[in-house]
């Protein structure tokens, strides 16, 4: 049995997949080729945005963000401290400050208590300047959008949604990648909407934050591609990828109908046993995982993987307990329900394939 059965999917897509992939040996644009921006269209069609800018890779989103917004020494980050490391690590790379948050118990995102908070304690002390939150779409989950966007106005920040695990959710009918000022996803082959390689695009309603966005990611150029008017980087999304994730895109809406049917049959069995994932009214998740909380994690991972059956654990050490964050200065015990997530989650299976 497979974790995430990508070998079923490019199967079902086969002759689409082929036929795109050969459409570009054919024509040779392998660098911002059509395939390009025809995704990019369908991109900001199928989240609901103005603009849809693609890249190399989904951190490379998070860190053109931070570049965007102008994040920088003596600026202080909000972040989940129950997440993937680029989520912190793109902060500490634009030199600024990553200010970690507790997670909410029901829902393992960011916690909205908590960060407003930690925003609070950060205004006190005075030393860093609050300027951006990024909040995670954990497990294909929106965060809790509608409060977090009332605390960013409350305080003047800017809002990063990080829906690289989130991309196909929604909350009361608005799309995962159009939440905040800007919105990131991730195309790694296991995420829910995934190529065959690595991808990442950004979303923004800002016609000023997209034009800035797409001078960042070919090495700051102007309209003249030899003129580059600021300093950028080299994150561009292969016309390749670009062609095998417009067959994916294509098929992503039946296959969401797939992945919650999916985890309405593990819910159904599996709840009796454990704490399965909650899902408040009115919002979908496009389930990247099924992750169940459990305080004998070790043993019951053994039992599956005695039937065959593999299982594996996002996350397993904390952002602030990290080795490279050790000289913020947080102990163990600063956020006790991200901490104990971290020793009691493991995922199932997920796929729309099962």
């Amino acid at each position: 049995m497979q974790f995430i059965d990508l070998q079923a999917q490019y199967k079902h897509l086969q002759d689409k997949i082929d036929s795109r992939i050969r459409t570009v040996l054919e024509h040779g644009k392998y660098i911002m080729g059509p395939e390009v921006q025809e995704l990019e269209r369908q991109l900001a069609e199928y989240v609901g945005v103005k603009h849809a800018i693609t890249c190399a890779n989904g951190t490379d989103a998070l860190q053109l963000t931070m570049m965007a917004l102008d994040i920088k020494s003596g600026d202080a980050v909000f972040c989940p401290t129950f997440t993937f490391f680029a989520t912190a690590e793109v902060i500490a790379f634009a030199g600024a400050t990553p200010v970690f948050v507790d997670s909410d118990e029901a829902t393992f995102n960011i916690c909205p208590q908590d960060l407003e908070r930690q925003i609070e304690k950060v205004i006190a002390e005075g030393l860093l300047t609050p300027k951006a939150i990024i909040a995670v779409d954990l497990f294909g989950l929106p965060a809790n959008y509608p409060e977090l966007e009332r605390i960013a106005k409350k305080f003047g920040l800017k809002l990063i949604e990080d829906a690289a695990q989130g991309f196909g959710g929604e909350i009361n009918g608005q799309k995962a990648g159009s939440f905040g000022d800007i919105a990131t996803t991730s195309f790694f082959p296991a995420k829910p909407l995934g190529c065959y390689g690595d991808g990442g695009a950004l979303f923004t309603n800002d016609d000023d934050l997209a034009e800035l966005l797409r001078s960042y990611r070919v090495h700051g150029k102007g309209s003249d591609k030899y003129d580059n008017v600021r300093i950028g980087m080299n994150s561009r999304l292969d016309t390749i990828q670009a062609a095998i994730l417009l067959e994916k895109l294509a098929e992503f809406p039946t296959e969401l109908v797939k992945r919650n049917k999916a985890a309405e049959k593990y819910t159904a069995e599996l709840s009796v046993r454990f704490n399965t994932p909650h899902v408040p009214t009115g919002y979908l998740s496009s389930w990247a995982q099924y992750t169940l909380v459990d305080e004998n994690r070790d043993a019951i991972m053994a039992e599956y993987k005695a039937q065959g059956i593999p299982t594996m654990i996002y996350y397993g050490t904390c952002m602030h307990e990290q080795t490279a964050f050790k000289g913020l200065g947080y102990s163990h015990g600063d956020f006790p329900v991200a901490e104990r997530l971290a020793r009691q989650v493991f995922s199932l299976p997920m796929h729309p394939y099962l």
